[in-house]
């Protein structure tokens, strides 16, 4: 039986701004089935909805002292066992894998017949870093069970920063990457995989514009209205009321959503030929996921976030 080992991290020793960081970096440093137990002079719930945004269902949390005075929470590493899935495998269940191969040089297409094991011997890699880098990948079903109705909308606009923006600056690089080898290679004889890369360029336009936007005028004042700031507010001489911004946001989802659908038709709904290399698999799985990711993105915003914003800026004027 494995003797398995518990950290301590009293994180009132830490300057706030370092606190999530270190917690993230001891957790991740964690072997499967270790815990880190963390001690803080409140809850630390919020920490427990930004690891499930970044790093999924990979952790269970359990309250081992609850105040009034100091909370006890243990973090432990779940444990994986992959010993028999091969790399292969593993990309066809869940396509966000073979960014971790690509980045040790593992191949996943032709080599895909290997256990990660096997592949990271023949690399000369450590197999307990790239299972560790398998583990950071967020649960595709964690958006199911979140309540985001009980969120404060700063929190919730937080939330989106860090986990939706942060997953589309991250993944629309690696899809035009992907559209332009899988066009280069098979473009001759699918033609609509070019106008899957324009589109798709269109697309990662869009998206830059749209989230600058939300990052630097619409979130701060939503933030500003959640705490009263007199200082935040008075950035609605700019504006109007919020409403403007959010017709704005608004009507750029609608673009946004039209150019996938866009893709989603070029690709028959991603579908690939039955010859379809590896590569063109996992594009039009990312492609997928993608637009998966981008309605929940824009539900927050659409259904829940805009419109507690609106009522909030209401509240106010009417104190």
């Amino acid at each position: 039986m494995e003797n398995h080992t518990t950290e301590m991290l009293n994180v009132t020793l830490l300057e706030p701004g370092l606190r999530h960081p270190t917690i993230f970096e001891r957790f991740d440093a964690l072997p499967e089935g270790e815990s880190l137990v963390i001690l803080n002079d409140h809850d630390p719930r919020p920490l427990y909805y930004q690891m499930l945004g970044e790093r999924g269902n990979v952790f269970t949390w359990q309250y081992l002292e609850e105040g009034p005075e100091w909370w006890r929470v243990s973090i432990t590493k779940k444990e994986v066992q992959r010993d028999d899935e091969t790399v292969g495998s593993l990309v066809a269940a869940d396509f966000r894998r073979a960014e971790v191969f690509k980045k040790y040089g593992i191949d996943f297409c032709c080599g895909g017949k290997k256990t990660v094991a096997q592949a990271c011997k023949e690399k000369n890699i450590d197999p307990a870093s790239v299972e560790q880098e398998l583990m950071k990948i967020p649960d595709l079903n964690k958006e199911l069970s979140l309540p985001y109705h009980e969120w404060a909308p700063d929190f919730l606009a937080d939330y989106i920063v860090q986990t939706h923006h942060r997953y589309v600056g991250k993944t629309l690089p690696q899809l035009l990457e992907y559209a332009q080898k899988v066009r280069s290679a098979h473009g001759a004889d699918h033609p609509e995989l070019q106008e899957i890369e324009t589109t798709l360029h269109e697309v990662d336009s869009e998206m830059r514009a749209h989230m600058m936007k939300e990052e630097r005028v619409l979130f701060p004042y939503i933030k500003a209205i959640c705490s009263n700031q007199d200082g935040g507010i008075q950035q609605q001489a700019h504006f109007g009321t919020v409403q403007n911004p959010i017709n704005m946001m608004e009507m750029e989802h609608e673009v946004v959503g039209t150019l996938l659908e866009r893709i989603r038709l070029l690709s028959t709904d991603y579908t690939f030929p039955e010859t379809a290399c590896n590569t063109w698999r996992v594009f039009y799985r990312m492609l997928q996921q993608f637009e998966n990711d981008l309605h929940v993105h824009v539900h927050l915003e659409n259904n829940i976030l805009f419109p507690q914003a609106v009522k909030l800026e209401r509240q106010l004027h009417l104190n």
